[in-house]
């Protein structure tokens, strides 16, 4: 009997054991599997932003007349953000962002919404064609799209130039007044179907009976979308315009190409063109990486306003 008593209390020891060992290996099994993505996420998103941060309250010192006894870092309190906000081209480009996504997003998200609803209602023909059609932009990169469009904004090899001029209209869309709304006209053409294919992404989540509930009570396709859809696809509209809020802040690649062509486009027309020349032009890194942190810092308060604002109206 003493043996037997011992044999069972070494089994259940080993059994305790065994399930001690299959318990931290399955707690660990999640973390080897995102451990990958953990890395790549710190090494290319958190430690530049980090780094970003860092570097916008420092500022280099160089010791002796040119230097040549030495560079270091020391810190810089908040002066290279006085510097960023002391630069009357980097607020004035500022302004001038917030004035393009005033016009431009809202217009953007209302064109994207009716391309969705056109394309999911019933008696839509090659929704899968045209689908892939308004979604084709998104798919050239923003430099080959600004050298595209530029054919078309230049006088002499414009066709729609020349036609202005047959009706007697005189237009530059690569001057002081208009130079800002040709980009607008290229960023609208290119991220109006992508955000067309999240607000249908939505819409094919509706169930189908709400939409035959309507159909009996007599509803329209413009009542169904008014009182239907719209409401029910509120969610992809606000990640939509959060996104184009963001995106209008970052617009780099499309100001960058048309300076080539148009003279009303300085080194600070957009924030991060301002950030870009500071670092790459001018060798500021600090001054850059601090209006790089406010960019991201106004980004970041107009989305969350934004939110906030319809979450309120929501209710």
């Amino acid at each position: 009997m003493p043996g037997g008593s011992t044999g069972s209390l070494a089994t259940h020891a080993e059994k305790t054991a065994t399930s001690g060992t299959a318990r931290r290996r399955a707690q660990r099994a999640p973390w080897l599997l995102i451990a990958p993505f953990l890395a790549l996420f710190i090494l290319t998103f958190a430690l530049p932003i980090l780094m970003a941060v860092v570097s916008s309250f420092q500022q280099v010192e160089r010791r002796g007349l040119f230097g040549e006894e030495g560079v270091s870092n020391v810190f810089a309190g908040f002066s290279n953000y006085a510097q960023a906000l002391g630069d009357s081209n980097f607020i004035t480009s500022i302004g001038r962002m917030l004035l393009f996504g005033v016009v431009q997003v809202p217009v953007m998200i209302a064109l994207c919404t009716l391309l969705a609803l056109l394309l999911e209602s019933a008696s839509a023909r090659w929704p899968g064609f045209f689908r892939a059609a308004f979604f084709l932009p998104y798919g050239i990169p923003g430099v080959i799209a600004t050298i595209l469009w530029s054919f078309l904004y230049t006088p002499g090899l414009s066709p729609l130039i020349d036609a202005a001029k047959i009706v007697g209209l005189d237009v530059d869309p690569l001057g002081s007044g208009m130079v800002l709304w040709s980009i607008a006209n290229i960023v609208t053409w290119t991220y109006t179907g992508y955000n067309m294919l999240i607000v249908i992404a939505q819409l094919k989540s509706i169930p189908g009976d709400i939409y035959e509930a309507a159909r009996l009570d007599g509803a329209g396709p413009v009542r169904i979308a008014r009182s239907i859809q719209i409401p029910l696809i509120r969610p992809a509209l606000m990640l939509t315009t959060v996104f184009s809020i963001i995106g209008t802040l970052q617009l780099f690649a499309e100001p960058q190409v048309l300076a080539a062509s148009s003279t009303a486009i300085d080194s600070g027309y957009t924030p991060n063109l301002a950030a870009y020349t500071n670092a790459f032009a001018y060798n500021n890194y600090n001054v850059a990486a601090a209006q790089a942190v406010l960019i991201a810092l106004i980004a970041f308060g107009l989305s969350f306003t934004f939110l906030r604002l319809s979450n309120r109206g929501s209710k």
